[in-house]
């Protein structure tokens, strides 16, 4: 149902930690210009876990009226509450989003069994289409390849964002899960690798800053063209690597500052970037050709 470069849309703030309309706005067209396949608001790039339920659905809304059906939108509704990302995957469907995307319970570290049925609550409850996201290094919580198989079986859920950087996942999870189960990778540094695997396209934080590029490299390498996707490739590995040298969105609502995209704001307990990397991103911008 989706492909390509998916952007996890970052969520601008002003330097108090209200959100920003106007910016939010502008970064909407800046993707749809710059060929953006999806735009998925409010995932945890989007500093979901510091936001209230009405803060998180009012940025739904505001993304869903903007894009007005020219890109999908994919609604970050993951929560370590079953209950909680049921409503919140409701006000998703009811606010327009085209698809929802839930990150694995955090924190609470639940079983395989434990997650299956929470995925499949949520799905049961709420009649959009899902997408499962699994990144251990945030949630302390790994969605192994046969959870995710009997997951694909469920109606609703279509596919996963599969972030622990283990491309050799794309075998086990295709051979394990139903035939229409889509893959997107959660790391950009292993896109190009990604898609030749057979997946079929990133949730990007490194499209916040460079969308043309990341998106040219998703086409080549979905139409084979290994060669061609990894010399664009070579353009973004520094952002690849130093949008990641703190926590995110640490990094890319810097870069995003630096671009003049957004003001500075960011909500505790994130922090803006530390000076001493200051350099190092906004030669990774250089590089890839958005900042001069």
């Amino acid at each position: 149902m989706y492909s390509g470069s998916m952007v996890a849309l970052v969520t601008p703030m002003h330097a108090d930690g209200a959100l920003d309309d106007d910016s939010l706005q502008k970064l909407i067209e800046f993707h749809i210009s710059e060929g953006t396949d999806a735009i998925v608001a409010v995932g945890t790039t989007g500093e979901s876990a510091t936001l209230s339920v009405e803060e998180h659905s009012g940025v739904i809304r505001k993304v869903v009226e903007q894009v007005n059906g020219r890109v999908p939108v994919i609604a970050g509704t993951g929560a370590n509450s079953t209950s909680e990302a049921i409503e919140l995957t409701g006000y998703a469907k009811e606010l327009g989003a085209d698809a929802a995307l839930l990150v694995t319970p955090y924190y609470n570290r639940p079983t395989q069994e434990g997650m299956y049925l929470h995925f499949k609550a949520i799905a049961e409850a709420v009649d959009i289409p899902q997408i499962l996201y699994n990144v251990p290094s945030r949630t302390a919580s790994d969605l192994l390849p046969e959870t995710v198989g009997r997951l694909s079986e469920v109606p609703n859920i279509i596919g996963i964002k599969e972030a622990t950087g283990d491309v050799s996942r794309v075998k086990q999870i295709r051979q394990l899960s139903a035939d229409d189960f889509e893959l997107y990778t959660g790391e950009d540094a292993n896109t190009v690798d990604f898609i030749l695997a057979g997946g079929v396209g990133v949730i990007s934080v490194t499209a916040n800053v460079a969308p043309r590029l990341m998106h040219d490299m998703c086409v080549a390498a979905t139409n084979g063209d290994e060669a061609k996707a990894r010399e664009i490739n070579q353009k973004l590995i520094a952002l690849h690597k130093f949008l990641f040298v703190e926590a995110n969105p640490i990094p890319v609502k810097w870069a995003l500052s630096e671009m003049g995209m957004i003001p500075k704001g960011i909500r505790l307990p994130m922090t803006v970037l530390s000076e001493k990397y200051h350099q190092s991103v906004r030669e990774a911008l250089i590089t890839a050709g958005v900042l001069n």
